[in-house]
């Protein structure tokens, strides 16, 4: 079983300029929770326990977001009226064992992961990208690739379809169709010019890797923008082991985007019982008014 998984929360946020300049990207709402808390309960509703989220300077409120707040709470409780809002705080602090751990340098998402060595020793292990909120109102995205690295026996991603403008910018899988949405992965290519595409599916935000991804971080060089790539990684992995792709059933949302950043708070906020009344009536004026 995997238990463990690794949140890698360490980006600049650099696309979503000026909004991520004091506040962390992975901290921006989607209507009343940060980003970062949507990702933490796919985590725990596939049944991991213990995650780490590996930050770097200037996040410590992602920390303080998942511990209690003592002061708060007390507050609330003391006015009364609001017992749904501190059960909904103190559930936070106690979802599962969450640690950790700062990358002190921005070498790449190969690197945060190399970070996580000493946290996942010998066993399999999640990771679920800090930019992607992916939701799934039955089944969250990493228990389903969790069920395909169970059932295959080896290394799983969630792929996806992406167009032409995306795939440059993401990665490209090589495939071959085993079972309904699940893929054998003979190799892989990171931010891939048109011509070297394999295909049109591209990784998009959750993985579930074992640890002799560990050794091959070490001893590949760095690739795409000088960084440590986690994709070269897994391409190697995938060339002398084979890893198996799932084309997930999931809403995702890039959330170091702008655009992805609003389109998650209006289709997360049309579903929100407090305010998709309001929204909804207010989407139509708008649209009636545009």
């Amino acid at each position: 079983m995997v238990k463990k998984a690794i949140i890698p929360a360490a980006g600049l946020g650099t696309r979503v300029l000026p909004a991520s300049k004091a506040v962390p990207k992975e901290m921006l709402p989607i209507v009343d929770k940060p980003a970062i808390q949507y990702i933490v309960e796919e985590a725990v509703q596939a049944g991991i326990t213990d995650i780490l989220i590996i930050t770097n300077r200037g996040k410590g409120v992602i920390e303080d977001h998942f511990d209690h707040s003592f002061e708060l709470e007390h507050l609330l409780e003391q006015r009364g009226g609001r017992d749904d809002v501190v059960r909904e705080l103190k559930s936070v602090a106690k979802m599962a064992n969450i640690y950790f751990i700062r990358q002190k340098e921005a070498k790449g998402l190969g690197h945060a992961v190399l970070c996580a060595k000493s946290f996942v020793k010998d066993e399999p292990f999640a990771v679920l990208y800090g930019d992607d909120v992916i939701l799934n109102d039955e089944k969250p995205v990493i228990g389903q690739v969790i069920d395909a690295f169970e059932k295959h026996g080896k290394c799983a991603v969630g792929i996806k379809e992406v167009t032409c403008e995306q795939i440059v910018k993401y990665s490209s899988m090589k495939i071959e169709g085993i079972e309904d949405n699940v893929y054998k992965i003979d190799d892989m290519i990171e931010k891939p010019s048109l011509d070297k595409i394999f295909s049109m599916y591209s990784i998009l935000g959750r993985c579930v890797l074992t640890p002799d991804i560990f050794d091959i971080l070490d001893a590949i060089p760095n690739g795409a923008g000088g960084e440590l790539q986690l994709t070269d990684a897994m391409a190697v992995l995938a060339r002398s082991k084979g890893m198996v792709g799932v084309d997930f059933d999931g809403v995702r949302y890039d959330m170091g985007n702008k655009f992805g950043i609003l389109k998650a708070n209006i289709e997360v906020g049309l579903k929100h019982p407090e305010v998709k009344d309001e929204l909804r009536e207010f989407i139509k004026k708008i649209a009636f008014e545009i």
